[in-house]
């Protein structure tokens, strides 16, 4: 089958980085895979590295008139984002390939109501990758189907985690990690809230935070400063595969306000790291039936209760752990993840 992968995002964040899994698992079951992505975003580089052919595009229009041109050699086209998704609507006509269309989030569509119906009614098939994904499309009257995001095997890199440790002075501290973008959503100030309060109790307890600067920056840094938490609260930046150094981490903690997901939480579970997360879309679906712990969101109090509880029952946190770890080998296998869409393409190949 011949399968283009489309996602036009600049940066490298959860919904790149399951579009280039999508693609490597797919080739791996023996199809004919190639992208199109923004030139220099690190998703184009990546694929590249991984030896895909990717084309390039700038925005919704220019990628609407590459697929005019280009788009019926294809079998299937799986935009992977909203911007993807509206250039191969727009040139559906020229191309007359089957779209697929996977939501990774969970805004409500405050504007541009009826524009995002109709562009959503012209793709063949809707996916979601949680419930609380496919609630936006259901209330427009589109029927979504579910296919949860994946995890990758995480190569764990022992010559990085001492480096990490010893530059940060971090040896024989107990770590409480997050990786997420500094912005609202992500609600990076509760979570320093309760790093004030575990910290008072445990000071040998350190939070480390991986995630790129966002709007939320300056506000994070001011509290961390009022709250004296510049040696227990690290803000560590961007960085590359943070998730080889989640085994460090006695907990790891995702504060969102909204969050369809959270493949950084699948990656701490895949580990084998205990989660806390807050009780809002997707995390409490991941999260449900005992596979970690779940705070109201903006709760600084219960995350900070419930850090504190993982940190007095190790077997107890570990057992938990261990029941996240096999339920995300089981529901969240990449190349299963990927079989369901080469399914799911043969379909609406027809």
């Amino acid at each position: 089958m011949e399968i283009l992968q489309i996602n036009l995002e600049k940066g490298w964040r959860g919904g790149e980085r399951q579009t280039l899994l999508t693609a490597c698992a797919q080739r791996d079951l023996g199809h004919n895979v190639k992208l199109v992505c923004r030139a220099g975003a690190e998703l184009s580089l990546k694929a590249r590295e991984a030896g895909f052919t990717v084309h390039h595009a700038r925005s919704a229009l220019s990628l609407a008139g590459w697929l005019a041109l280009y788009g019926a050699r294809f079998d299937i086209l799986h935009a992977q984002t909203a911007g993807s998704v509206t250039g191969a609507v727009l040139s559906k006509p020229f191309h007359r390939r089957p779209i697929v269309f996977s939501r990774r989030t969970d805004f409500p569509i405050k504007t541009g109501q009826f524009f995002t119906r109709l562009k959503w009614q012209c793709v063949d098939q809707l996916v979601a990758i949680s419930q609380a994904a496919a609630s936006e499309p259901r209330r427009l009257g589109i029927t979504p189907i579910i296919i949860p995001s994946a995890t990758l095997t995480i190569t764990l890199d022992t010559h990085r985690i001492n480096s990490f440790l010893s530059t940060h002075a971090l040896a024989g501290k107990r770590l409480i990690g997050t990786s997420a973008v500094l912005k609202p959503e992500k609600d990076p100030l509760t979570l320093i809230e309760a790093a004030a309060r575990v910290c008072q109790k445990h000071p040998d307890v350190v939070f480390v935070h991986w995630g790129a600067d966002g709007p939320s920056s300056m506000a994070a840094r001011a509290r961390i400063i009022e709250l004296v938490l510049e040696k227990k609260y690290l803000l560590l930046g961007f960085q590359k595969n943070p998730e080889q150094l989640y085994p460090v981490l006695s907990a790891f903690v995702l504060c969102s306000i909204s969050e369809a997901l959270g493949s950084s939480i699948l990656d701490a579970m895949s580990l084998g790291v205990p989660v806390i997360g807050t009780r809002t879309g997707g995390i409490k679906e991941v999260l449900a039936e005992g596979r970690g712990l779940l705070a109201p969101v903006g709760d600084a109090a219960a995350i900070a209760q419930h850090i504190e509880w993982l940190l007095s029952h190790p077997d107890s946190a570990q057992e938990m752990a261990a029941n996240a770890k096999q339920y995300v080998k089981t529901e969240h296998d990449m190349h299963q993840m990927a079989q369901k869409y080469l399914t799911l393409y043969a379909k609406l190949s027809r």
